[in-house]
């Protein structure tokens, strides 16, 4: 059985399973012992030193990072295809993924520094919050554009470019930024939602957040360490976060990405 290391509201690990749903491909996912803790269980760091979800085993196969598996996956089972037909339009989705998974990525993380995790309060958290709402306005706006007339971002079929996408604009509107009213992207994202690999993956990430509650305390008493992780650490500098680093320093209530060995 295809086992997929996962947590619900990694939006890396939802592309993932979006393509595996689309392509009928039977799996097993599992939440690692430990995670965020900076301490995950032998069986999934084991040939995954990032130590990282999305992680995924296929018999004695260990691929880790979401794009690498989504290749493996499109290698291994082409059928229905994911990527377009054309080398231009499979860089072209290709570079929106990249686009998602480096620059909204860190936003949606950042959002749920501040509301979850309680990493600014007041005036400060207001500040990153307001920044935040910008850079996601200007995301969308780059979005509706790459998406233009078509249907969907892959083209004729939903596809790469898509379930690169959808997880994004979702995290995001579970913050209160969502499309633009009448916008195409918003009628992209209603045809989105309306896909089952969709819609479950989506639910399972809504479903993933009534346990994390008291995640603040945690998180305050050093017990959980988030992953501030290149473009995650630069978003939270650049956006006016950096005593958010500082004290997450000091606390040592941060973390990021262990040595290889």
């Amino acid at each position: 059985m295809l086992i997929v290391y996962e947590h619900p509201l990694s939006p890396y690990a939802q592309k993932v399973k979006i393509s595996l749903r689309e392509k009928g491909i039977d799996f097993e996912t599992r939440l690692p012992a430990g995670i965020g803790t900076g301490s995950t269980s032998d069986d999934f760091m084991t040939g995954n030193p990032r130590g990282e979800v999305p992680f995924l085993r296929d018999g004695d196969a260990a691929i880790f990072d979401s794009t690498i598996i989504l290749e493996y996956i499109e290698d291994k089972w082409p059928t229905p295809p994911m990527l377009p037909d054309t080398p231009l339009d499979r860089a072209r989705v290709r570079l929106i993924e990249d686009v998602m998974d480096c620059h909204y990525e860190p936003i949606n993380w950042g959002l749920g520094e501040l509301n979850s995790f309680k990493r600014a309060t007041g005036a400060l958290a207001d500040r990153i919050t307001a920044r935040a709402g910008e850079q996601v306005a200007g995301l969308h706006q780059w979005l509706e554009r790459e998406l233009g007339d078509r249907d969907w971002f892959n083209g004729g079929t939903f596809g790469w470019g898509d379930l690169s996408v959808v997880p994004y604009i979702n995290g995001s509107a579970g913050f209160g930024f969502t499309p633009p009213k009448g916008s195409k992207l918003e009628a992209w994202h209603k045809r989105a939602m309306d896909r089952t690999s969709v819609s479950t993956s989506a639910q399972e990430a809504v479903d993933s957040v009534s346990g994390m509650q008291d995640v603040s305390g945690a998180v305050e008493a050093g017990l959980f360490k988030r992953e501030y992780r290149d473009h995650r650490l630069e978003w939270m500098i650049k956006s006016g976060g950096l005593d958010v680093v500082l004290k997450g320093l000091e606390k040592d209530n941060i973390r990021f990405t262990p040595d290889f060995s």
